[in-house]
């Protein structure tokens, strides 16, 4: 009996240290005794709202480390011969990233029928990550109405149809080298355009710098009148003084690649641009005559895309073609806002 008794005080003694401890750790809650040991630590709270923090420098740092793709061509699409740009949007099908279409996308007059019917049916199907320029071809109906109508707030405005935007640190620059197209207003120092694009180049003076257009200030088509463009000079000097690295363009049906060189076409290789034409993208085939100076690859009886790969300090290019064994272009440099000096 004793030991019965022993067990039932030892029972009811375990039970009433039980309630105390609830009733303290209630108490905690409600009054906040986080230095008694009871109740929420905010000590602990303060240390996880900085992880908070750091998780997100850290997810942000990856971002900006990750490369980013850059993709396309430009004269790509006229419903009498479809055949190229159908070929040539599969292979940007297989490529994840950001499109760029340089120009001359719906021939022969830009009209909405043909953006519906030619350009739609082909490149249109992956319009939502594409970042377009018009062409000459854009202007042939309407002053570019069926463009803008087309791409919306893609495009920009006719009256702004140039723009920009970043892919990691790499700053991307889309213009319209149209000069005297409707609504452009030029190219040359002093109009919109150039003027927007000095002050777009200074808001991103430490950024990696990547333009393109329609035409190019130089290329080696047979006809000079068509592959060379001297109103883009002053955009081109504007870009060379910010440090820009690659400029895209089309125009010439072709491809051509020139060493880094100056807006006046003096080979620069520490601080050059370097120029890819790549009108390649299915339209029509243009031969090439004498190479202009600082020219280093060219094709002209190979449709394809160019992918440009994006790292914080430094570019890849390869050139696709449609066909396996068909012509093939690649390299690398380096982003020259990531050197410091």
């Amino acid at each position: 009996m004793d030991l019965e008794k022993k067990d039932k005080s030892r029972l009811a003694w375990l039970r009433a240290v039980w309630i105390l401890l609830v009733a303290l750790g209630a108490a905690g809650a409600m009054f906040g005794l986080a230095g008694c040991g009871v109740g929420p630590d905010k000590h602990v709270a303060a240390r996880d709202g900085q992880g908070d923090k750091t998780s997100a420098k850290e997810k942000r740092a990856k971002e900006e480390a990750k490369p980013y793709v850059l993709v396309g061509a430009g004269d790509i699409a006229a419903c009498s011969v479809l055949a190229g740009a159908e070929a040539t949007a599969k292979l940007v099908e297989q490529i994840p990233g950001t499109v760029f279409a340089a120009g001359d996308l719906a021939y022969e007059h830009g009209t909405a029928q043909e953006f519906r019917d030619c350009y739609g049916t082909t490149w249109g199907r992956f319009k939502e990550r594409t970042r377009p320029t018009p062409g000459n071809h854009e202007y042939n109906s309407g002053a570019g109405t069926a463009y803008f109508t087309y791409w919306g707030q893609q495009a920009g405005t006719p009256e702004k149809s140039y723009y920009s935007f970043d892919l990691g640190k790499w700053h991307v620059i889309a213009l319209n080298t149209n000069c005297v197209a409707p609504g452009v207003g030029g190219c040359g120092i002093g109009s919109l355009q150039e003027k927007w694009l000095k002050q777009d180049l200074a808001e991103h003076a430490k950024s990696c710098i990547v333009a393109y257009g329609h035409h190019a200030l130089y290329s080696s088509g047979v006809f000079r009148s068509h592959a060379v463009h001297p109103e883009l000079r002053d955009l081109w000097r504007d870009l060379y003084e910010a440090h820009a690295d690659l400029i895209l363009a089309g125009h010439e049906h072709s491809y051509e690649r020139f060493a880094p060189q100056d807006a006046d076409g003096n080979a620069d290789e520490k601080n050059g641009i370097r120029e890819i034409v790549v009108g390649t993208g299915g339209r029509s085939h243009d031969p090439l005559g004498t190479a202009l100076p600082n020219s280093e690859v060219r094709d002209f009886a190979t449709y394809g895309v160019l992918k440009v790969t994006l790292w914080p300090d430094r570019y890849s290019w390869e050139f696709l073609p449609v066909n396996a064994g068909g012509f093939r272009d690649t390299g690398k440099g380096t982003c020259h806002n990531s050197r410091g000096d």
